[in-house]
This record gives structure tokens, sequence and C-alpha cells, in this order.
């Protein structure tokens, strides 16, 4: 019997796409029409404008050919603080057509929660609205896994935001995401960029299985179908009669990663395959690829009950 992990199975081809980024709509350096361009310019086949609180549905380079997600990221401070701060930063994507409770321009309040039960109901309208979301930069936002473990109706969380590795040192490898996997909770991981300044862009992104539209881009978001990179190439995961395997183009290591297991690491110079016995104890498995260059790339889990 074999379990394919989404990203591989299916006939469609690999898009590369951006998920979190900022423009001059809210605080990012650079335009929409620059931002836009500058993606197109390394290769994106889609890209998602997250502008704080302010919705975008518009391309506004549309002589790119780049497909725009509709979304923006919302936001709330913690209260009560004794030190410090912590705060929840959510990203919301959502639909191109009438569906998409939010339009363009639309706007949403600053809010201030004092725990994660009182944030859910923001979340709640995001999804009444028909977008998808996903909980960002985790470390850079104070917020360990016992801080946001309850939030609902998340289908990811950021595994990976280049702003908050390239300006803190946070965020570089899936903080927290195992725990939330090791309680049970199904959510998947992206990397992104969260792209302030201009130089943040282009350093982590998904890889999709999909037809360029935005519907289709959403659905396989949904079901997990993509893996996500900041460089290497990952072609293929499955797990068949009891044993993982990953095949990738040429790397240094190949690491199996599960909640209450070591993580199992295969080096090589130039190792473009690995497999490990999972024992019939694993309730999931995952894989993460380390190119020469120290690059990552992190598959989705396999989910083995």
């Amino acid at each position: 019997m074999i379990i394919r992990q989404n990203a591989f199975a299916g006939t469609e081809k690999m898009l590369k796409g951006g998920l979190h980024c900022h423009t001059t709509r809210s605080d990012g350096s650079g335009t929409p029409e620059e931002v836009i361009r500058l993606h197109a310019a390394k290769g994106y086949d889609f890209l998602a404008l997250t502008d704080h609180r302010i919705y975008n549905r518009r391309s506004f380079a549309p002589e790119t050919g780049l497909t725009i997600l509709p979304g923006m990221e919302v936001d709330a401070d913690l209260t009560g603080i004794a030190h410090g701060f912590r705060c929840f930063h959510t990203v919301c994507i959502g639909p191109d057509d009438a569906t998409n409770g939010f339009a363009q321009d639309d706007t949403v309040e600053v809010c201030n929660v004092s725990c994660q039960q009182e944030y859910q109901p923001y979340l709640d309208r995001i999804h009444q609205n028909n977008n998808l979301t996903f909980y960002c930069h985790p470390e850079w936002s104070g917020t360990p896994a016992r801080w946001f473990d309850r939030l609902q109706g998340n289908f990811a969380m950021e595994i990976w935001n280049s702003g908050s590795v390239i300006e803190n040192d946070m965020d570089a490898n899936a903080a927290c995401w195992d725990e939330l996997l090791g309680q049970g909770m199904r959510i998947f991981g992206v990397a992104t960029d969260d792209g302030h300044s201009m130089d943040h862009h282009g350093h982590g992104w998904v890889m999709v299985r999909s037809a360029n539209r935005v519907p289709d881009i959403l659905q396989a978001l949904q079901q997990g179908a993509f893996y996500s990179s900041c460089g290497p190439v990952i072609r293929d995961f499955y797990v068949e009669d009891g044993v993982a395997h990953l095949l990738c183009e040429p790397c240094e290591q190949i690491q199996f990663l599960s909640d209450a297991h070591p993580t199992v690491v295969i080096r090589g110079n130039g190792l473009t395959c690995a497999e490990l016995d999972l024992n019939g104890d694993y309730p999931y498995v995952r894989c993460s690829v380390i190119g020469a260059d120290g690059r990552r790339a992190w598959t989705n889990p396999i989910f083995l009950r």
C-alpha cells in the first residue's frame, strides 16, 4: 500500500507562489507594481499581496501574467502582558469571485484581546467570508504553541518567515509545528517572506500542485498539495508498506521528523533519496531537505492515523 503526500500526486505542474508580502499599501517599502514585478522576475507563478488590514483583489501589474490571490493580514495585540509583547498575526487568502465576502480595499479594525479564545471570533468572521487562514511567525509573535494551539480553522502555519529570519534570526525552521501535529492537529506548513523591505522578497515560497487559477490554487493549499522551500527541490514523498521514501534533487541532508521521535538524519554529498522504516508507531511523518548551501525545503506531513 502506498500513501503519497498530496503535493506529489496528480499531473498538474508545480507552481511557485508567495503567500505573505507587503507593499506601500501598508508598511512595505515597494509599491504593489514593484513587488509584483520583482516576484515575476524571480519565476513566481502566483502571489498574494497581504497588506495589514486592507484587502487586495487587484493585479497592479497585469502585464506580468502573475496570478494574484486575494488577501490581507490581520492582527491583534495581546493585552495584560507583564513585559514585552505578544500578538496574533493571521494571513487570509480568498476567492476571486462573488463568494468572497471581502471587496477590494475593505479594511478591518485593529483589535486587542487577552487570549486566543477572544481572537477566535475574528478568525470566524474571516472564514465566514470564505477565506482560508494561516498563522504567522509564532516565534516573532512571542507565541509558543500553548498561546495559539486552540485556534480553529487555520489550514496552515508559517514554518519559515524570511523577514523574521533576516531581521531577528527567528521563525527559520518550523517552530511549534511538531508540537501541534503531535496533539493530533492536522495543520500544514508554509514558507513565506512577509516581505516589507524589497530585499526580504524571494527567499521562501510554496510549490503547489495545481492549475494556475485562483480556485484551483486555494483548493490545493487547503488539501496540502504543496511543499515549502527556500531553494531545494523535492520530487516525491510517500510511505509504502510502512517505509517512508523521500526523493529530491541533490542535497546534503534528508531528515525524517515526527513528534515524540528523535529526528532521523541521512547525510551524503549529492544525496537524492532516503528511506526510513517507521516500525508502525508514527502517527505522521514529514521530511526536511537541506542543500549544500544550507537552504531548506519541507514536506507537509503524511498522516498515518
